[in-house]
């Protein structure tokens, strides 16, 4: 393809990107032919585009809690990218600085108006908005929330806008041993110790991946003899190659499900895997 045509490419498919937040991926052959696809190959890199996502201005009727709001016109806003403790109420138990990150949110949506970005998806399964919240001076608040040590990251694919910054955000408020950090109840523990009594909610594990197990959709990483890692096969070009992680010792974050004797942590993408 002349470079002319493959340029006028590019500009066609960035633009479509930006109408409709699609990520747009570039390839090179082993002759040197460059193509590029919104849809992302093994040896595909994704091309960033500099044109400034659109946000919508809203107006703020409730915090629900640390990363959830309400609009005025009804719509409950589920803050992409990160994960805050529960908060008590008649349906579920409340975790240690559930409350602490809802005072924090309130505080900073006193205004009443916040600002919202859209990134791949726009709803989830219980038709909450997925977005990235800011306020009018550009403060990205599922970033600031995340420094602060009142959140952890939770990145879900295809939503991966921010996904470096909230990491680093992470990084640092963990050193630091900010908020969430500092508890006792989400230090890493061995994950043999993971039991029916001690599986719910956010937790941190400390495993070393054996084997590797190949399904229909998923593929795992053995992490005991009754407890897995699960890795959707649509979501592995995200990682590296899994036998990086084998005989490693690893920190696993995130939801532990049982079914019957048996363990699986779903991992959706590699910033919950840690190799220490």
């Amino acid at each position: 393809m002349k470079l002319w045509m493959r340029n006028g490419l590019l500009i066609g498919l960035l633009m479509q990107a930006n109408l409709f937040a699609a990520d747009i991926y570039r390839s090179q052959d082993d002759d040197g032919n460059v193509t590029f696809s919104d849809l992302a190959t093994a040896n595909s890199q994704p091309v960033i585009s500099q044109v400034q996502p659109y946000r919508y201005l809203h107006s703020v009727a409730k915090v629900y809690d640390g990363d959830t709001i309400i609009l005025e016109n009804g719509e409950r806003v589920r803050l992409l990218g990160i994960n805050t403790p529960e908060i008590e109420s008649r349906l579920r138990q409340g975790e240690q600085g559930g409350q602490q990150a809802k005072l924090w949110l309130q505080k900073k949506l006193q205004q009443g108006q916040v600002y919202l970005e859209y990134d791949q998806q726009r709803r989830d399964k219980y038709k909450r908005l997925l977005a990235h919240c800011f306020l009018a001076d550009d403060e990205h608040l599922n970033l600031t929330i995340v420094a602060q040590g009142l959140a952890t990251v939770t990145i879900i694919p295809p939503n991966l806008r921010y996904s470096e910054e909230l990491t680093s955000a992470q990084q640092h408020a963990e050193l630091a041993q900010l908020g969430i950090w500092s508890q006792a109840k989400t230090k890493p523990r061995p994950v043999e110790q993971l039991s029916k009594a001690n599986s719910k909610g956010w937790q941190r594990y400390l495993a070393t991946a054996t084997s590797i197990k190949h399904g229909r959709s998923y593929v795992r990483l053995m992490l005991s003899k009754n407890v897995d890692l699960r890795i959707a096969k649509t979501n592995l070009h995200l990682f590296p190659e899994l036998e990086t992680y084998l005989n490693q010792a690893l920190e696993v974050r995130g939801w532990a499900s049982r079914s019957k004797q048996k363990f699986s942590i779903l991992v959706h993408h590699p910033s919950a895997i840690i190799i220490r």
